[in-house]
């Protein structure tokens, strides 16, 4: 039975989430993840799951479990030039703990800035290799003179566990679409935070009508999370028909999706059908093995049909990776429209499938049968007609739905209002897959 597209809309409450989530320091591990989960199952019942450090999840080894209190750079009076108290991406992510004084020219050795945005704190990680460092803007880091300088890293990297979270959203059927977004970065608004509030909100609404599907939201730290959700659920993974990784999704640059591995599965022409329909500057790019999570459930050994939702591809705006990536940086109207594609294109390959018509010899007589005119809504009568007689005739039992909208370059809202008249008539029959 064709699904209902229901009305949705993105509230201020994502604005408010983004807000809460903003400060907190995340990583692939550790408390800042935990807690931004359990923020998240005051917006939906998401189950979290916890994997252990050390466990061999394929080529990879679960991490030891990162969290940090505090940690400063002092000048030679006792100044804190460099405060984590200040910004969470002062400290390079997964610094081990140090304490020590150093001279300035060996204390630059472990100091990351940006000379060509002088205000700007880089965002900047060690996750596989035991080191430390600070990362500050340039213009502290010119203010720095000859002299020592005492640092203090109050972290811990310990035996822990690997933090994710998941939720479930039952349709009639078994099959799946995948949904995952990375919550390993710290304060970063639209390369984490961004993502997050997007499929909250689509989870929410999912919930609200009416599902074919079955769907499975995926809440995990960049690569280590995916690879080691794909380990500990290899078994299940065949239920996964379609999906798509959601990131970056709330900056002013244009809607980007970038296409599964398989380059036509169907959530690929879905997502295509719905930019080309877009009266704005989206764009379709072709896949690479390169970027977010897409690329674990794009590897050969799964070859999902999983694509990758953002707007500004990552490193292609200056504000990537730095402390520009702030609240002021990301646009509600940019993410409401990254919602509004996004939940096109659910609807969508909810509603698409492929039928046979049940009188295929010469067109049936559709006026005794009522037919004309049932469609009803907003078209105009002609185009009504129109969209039915494309259905009957390409409804061969390999046509779909998106098939036939693409080729009469009618409406697929419309097309579905056809198919439904069709099967309500009894002229219309669902193929089986």
């Amino acid at each position: 039975m064709l699904r209902d597209c229901s009305d949705h809309q993105i509230t201020r409450e994502t604005e408010s989430l983004i807000r809460e989530l903003y400060p907190i320091c995340r990583s692939i591990t550790g408390d800042g993840v935990r807690q931004t989960l359990r923020i998240l199952q005051g917006q939906i019942p998401l189950t979290i799951q916890e994997v252990a450090s050390g466990t061999r999840v394929f080529d990879w080894t679960v991490p030891k479990e990162w969290n940090i209190r505090g940690a400063f750079i002092k000048n030679g009076r006792g100044d804190k030039i460099v405060d984590f108290a200040d910004c969470n991406l002062h400290v390079v992510g997964y610094s081990v703990p140090f304490k020590g004084r150093l001279s300035l020219e060996e204390l630059k050795k472990h100091l990351f800035a940006l000379p060509e945005h002088p205000d700007w704190i880089p965002y900047r990680t060690t996750y596989y290799k035991e080191s430390w460092g600070f990362c500050l803007s340039h213009r502290q880091l010119t203010e720095m003179t000859d002299g020592v300088y005492e640092v203090y890293i109050d972290s811990s990297l310990h035996d822990g566990q690997l933090t994710y979270g998941e939720y479930y959203i039952a349709g009639e059927r078994s099959d799946e679409v995948l949904l995952s977004c990375h919550i390993c970065h710290p304060s970063l608004c639209n390369d984490n935070l961004s993502g997050i509030a997007l499929m909250v909100s689509l989870a929410k609404h999912l919930t609200q009508r009416k599902r074919r599907y079955s769907y499975r939201f995926l809440f995990i730290p960049g690569t280590i999370g995916s690879i080691a959700w794909l380990a500990l659920n290899e078994a299940h993974v065949a239920s996964i028909k379609h999906g798509f990784v959601v990131a970056g999704v709330g900056d002013k640059g244009g809607f980007t999706y970038k296409k599964s591995r398989r380059r036509d599965a169907e959530i690929d022409r879905v997502f295509s059908y719905v930019l080309r329909n877009s009266a704005d500057n989206s764009k379709i790019i072709d896949f690479h093995p390169y970027g977010y999570d897409e690329r674990q459930f794009c590897s050969p050994g799964f070859n999902l049909s999983v694509g990758c939702v953002m707007r500004t591809p990552f490193g292609e705006y200056p504000e990537y990776h730095t402390s520009a990536d702030n609240l002021d940086f990301i646009s509600f109207e940019a993410l409401s429209d990254s919602f509004e594609k996004c939940v096109s294109a659910l609807n969508i390959l909810d509603n698409n499938g492929v039928y046979s018509n049940q009188n295929p010899k010469c067109e049936p007589q559709l006026g005794k049968r009522g037919v004309y005119g049932s469609i009803g809504g907003e078209t105009d009568r002609r185009t009504d007609e129109m969209a039915i007689l494309w259905v009957l005739n390409m409804s061969d039992g390999t046509n779909s739905l998106l098939d036939i909208a693409d080729r009469s370059g009618l409406n697929f809202a419309i097309i579905v209002k056809a198919a439904q008249a069709l099967l309500d008539h009894g002229l219309l029959k669902e193929s089986p897959e």
